[in-house]
């Protein structure tokens, strides 16, 4: 089972970045994969909202939502990508196990340049709370993804994203029994903290529902002005916060979202003021859950 305390932030000790940093920044672009259909008559909730709010069958082709998405692998990460190599800034990516077999070359991209990989369970709608009363069927799960990671990383992964966030009391259990370095389901927190495990703990590096594309320019509507204007002023002020005690700042990125033409813009706009801002780490997650272990004394009482 899966355990925190609830250590309010002023009850916290300082925690002290490399170098004096104020905010840890990382990007994460989700390299996702959906099944065009299932074996079911249900409707098919795939790993997302539907950009059509008629959703159909599971076992009906859904093309409008299932082509929206396909953008995202067949046109928007490489526009992130080319972005991101203009700018000098990597991205830490988390992948579905079935995007190795069916898109590869999204996955490709990413180990190519040397940035971090993570694993974000085997298919996009097949999501872990399906199986929160069968802990042995979620651990297949985990373990059929930890094995497609491994065939084609050459590594067992180390952190875990659920798709759509969806994990269970049993998830970092299994993950930590596997052992897994860090868990990004929790979204509690601006700050890296430990979760205790019946398997051992886990380190919490969490991702962002809130700072995210699919939040802020799908269900809310933001232009990409006040797109780029959110992702500043969030920044802004974790960095002002961080002169006495550091901050985490995820921003969740979907190429189908965030990778369109008309909205690239604001992400440029707001790395090359993440890039002119002093203080500023950019590490991987793996980097900030191993610091985080060796340097959290006195952070959380106990």
């Amino acid at each position: 089972m899966l355990r925190y305390d609830y250590v309010p932030m002023p009850a916290r000790g300082p925690l002290r970045l490399p170098e004096g940093k104020r905010v840890a920044l990382i990007l994460t672009f989700n390299l996702e994969t959906w099944d065009l259909t299932k074996d079911t008559d249900r409707p098919y909730y795939a790993g997302g909202p539907a950009i059509l709010p008629d959703v159909l069958p599971g076992d009906t082709p859904d093309f409008p939502n299932f082509t929206w998405r396909e953008y995202g692998q067949r046109v928007g990460i490489w526009r992130l990508y080319d972005l991101f190599d203009e700018m000098g800034v990597k991205a830490s990516c988390t992948t579905n196990a079935v995007t190795f077999e069916r898109r590869r070359a999204m996955t490709d991209a990413c180990l190519e340049r040397g940035w971090e990989l993570l694993a974000h369970n085997y298919e996009q709608g097949e999501l872990l709370t399906n199986f929160a009363k069968d802990p042995a069927k979620e651990r297949d799960v985990i373990l059929r993804t930890i094995e497609t990671y491994e065939r084609y990383v050459g590594r067992r992964p180390l952190g875990w994203l659920s798709s759509s966030l969806r994990g269970t009391l049993n998830t970092a259990s299994i993950l930590a029994e596997q052992g897994f370095l860090f868990y990004c389901d929790i979204m509690n927190d601006d700050q890296p903290y430990r979760l205790d495990t019946a398997a051992g703990p886990l380190v919490s590096v969490p991702y962002s529902n809130e700072i995210n594309d699919f939040t802020l320019l799908t269900r809310r509507g933001l232009s990409t002005d006040a797109f780029r204007d959110v992702l500043i002023e969030e920044l802004s002020t974790l960095h002002a916060e961080g002169a006495k005690t550091a901050r985490l700042m995820n921003v969740g990125l979907h190429p189908h979202v965030s990778g369109r033409a008309y909205r690239i813009r604001a992400l440029k706009e707001f790395l090359e003021f993440a890039k002119g801002l002093e203080g500023v780490w950019w590490p991987t997650r793996e980097e900030l859950a191993r610091w985080y272990l060796e340097n959290s004394a006195g952070h959380m009482p106990g």
